[in-house]
């Protein structure tokens, strides 16, 4: 049998060890033992998400995450949540644009049961056609859901806004008319042809020994690994096609209009990440925010107002997203793009620098407190191929962020002309033209 290839990747002051295995055929095992901690918390990533299908395919890689819960050869789909929670731990799964994960946290004693039951899973779902159909209404009353509650759904309005037709404007749910087209066939050969061990990352954190892991997910994974080679992990190329300037106004009687207006942003990967992180957080973050006092506090123009950034493989994003009554949408929208302006022109005040920083330095630690956290941070360092950093390092990154940093992010991604989605009871889309001119900086 093909030996395997370990690494230690991080010794942290705790006493946290991270070490990395990849298995023959490119499976990649991550860990993450944590110091005086009881709970284990286990995943497999799968590098595949709704940016990786055709037209014809929308919402498979979210459908297919349904389905693998609704029963394998050795577990029906009760048997499958039933032991996990009854031991007290939790399952599930989520899909976004470029990835699908399944996980579950259990008391350590439990490690050996969650790494059986989510590998089973994940290798061996039936997809029958009984379950495709059933779940099927599940996921169209998944779409309604969404559709209804329009401060969800703007998000999606200004992906598609920004990114056009391509794959990351298209939403991971999918379209009624795409779902209710799928077959079974067409779902099958998807989980068959992309769900392989050279797109996937397992990952664990908690009070575990990595060997004991590894040698679990070998034995569950083994039928699937191709022993005679290792295969590198599958990187995803190219670029998304951008719609600049654009405008997207969906008429809907609502009592509240609900709007995104922003800008492409970067990479994840791109060094210039602290820097913005630090310029959201600090912009529109939270209460302290200019934004939050500006709209909220000074004008009483909305209740939820925020700004946030997203970074994908090759590309990102950046979007102020408000909420207000229709009357008010106008408005709204120009005290934004004031700011914005501002930003541009002037950057962050001394003040609200050393603010952003710490409200950014406070979540990443923060954030990393239980085992599911940890172990979703450690599983995308390997699903993206990027260094996996100590926390010590990663404060020193966002330390390091000077208020000449964030003025040149501002500079350069926000003084073009901005894209925005609207949801509200408007019928006249060319009075919200004006929005998308570059703003005045």
């Amino acid at each position: 049998m093909p030996r395997a290839a370990t690494s230690t990747l991080l010794r942290e002051p705790d006493g946290s060890l991270v070490r990395c295995t990849t298995l023959p055929g490119g499976l990649r095992v991550i860990t993450e033992h944590v110091p005086g901690v009881r709970s284990f918390a286990f995943g497999v990533w799968v590098g595949v998400g709704s940016r990786d299908e055709t037209p014809a395919q929308m919402g498979s890689a979210h459908y297919l995450e349904h389905l693998l819960f609704k029963g394998t050869s050795k577990r029906s789909a009760l048997e499958i949540s039933a032991s996990i929670e009854a031991v007290g731990g939790d399952l599930n799964a989520f899909t976004t644009k470029e990835y699908t994960c399944y996980h579950a946290r259990v008391l350590d004693t439990d490690a050996d049961l969650a790494i059986e039951v989510v590998c089973d899973v994940v290798n061996d779902a039936l997809i029958r056609t009984p379950d495709v159909d059933a779940e099927r209404g599940v996921i169209l009353e998944e779409i309604a859901m969404t559709d209804d509650d329009p401060g969800d759904s703007v998000h999606d309005e200004f992906a598609a806004v920004l990114f056009g037709d391509s794959p990351l404007g298209r939403p991971v749910l999918g379209t009624r008319e795409t779902i209710e087209s799928i077959s079974r066939g067409a779902i099958n050969r998807f989980y068959r042809g992309r769900y392989r061990p050279e797109r996937m990352v397992v990952a664990a954190a908690g009070n575990l020994d990595h060997a004991r892991v590894v040698a679990q997910v070998r034995r569950a994974f083994d039928p699937y690994l191709d022993h005679g080679v290792d295969v590198a992990p599958a990187r995803r190329r190219g670029r998304s096609q951008r719609r600049m300037n654009g405008l997207r106004v969906t008429p809907r009687q609502t009592e509240q209009a609900n709007l995104v207006l922003g800008v492409p942003g970067i990479a994840r990967s791109d060094e210039r990440r602290y820097a913005l992180a630090v310029l959201t957080t600090a912009f529109g973050g939270g209460m302290s925010s200019r934004l939050f006092q500006e709209v909220r506090e000074k004008r009483g123009l909305a209740y939820s107002v925020y700004a946030y950034s997203q970074g994908f493989a090759d590309d990102g994003l950046i979007g102020v997203y408000v909420g207000c009554t229709p009357s008010k949408v106008h408005t709204v929208i120009e005290v934004c793009r004031e700011q914005v302006g501002e930003l541009v022109s002037a950057g962050l005040t001394p003040e609200e620098l050393e603010r952003g920083k710490g409200q950014v330095r406070g979540a990443t630690v923060l954030g990393q407190e239980d085992t599911g956290a940890r172990m979703t941070r450690i599983a995308r360092s390997q699903l993206h191929d990027e260094p996996l950093l100590s926390i010590d390092q990663l404060l020193a990154r966002v330390d390091g962020v000077t208020a000449a940093d964030v003025q040149e992010v501002a500079a350069d991604l926000l003084a073009e002309a901005p894209s925005l989605a609207v949801i509200g009871p408007f019928d006249d889309h060319q009075a919200f033209a004006g929005a998308i001119h570059p703003v005045a900086g």
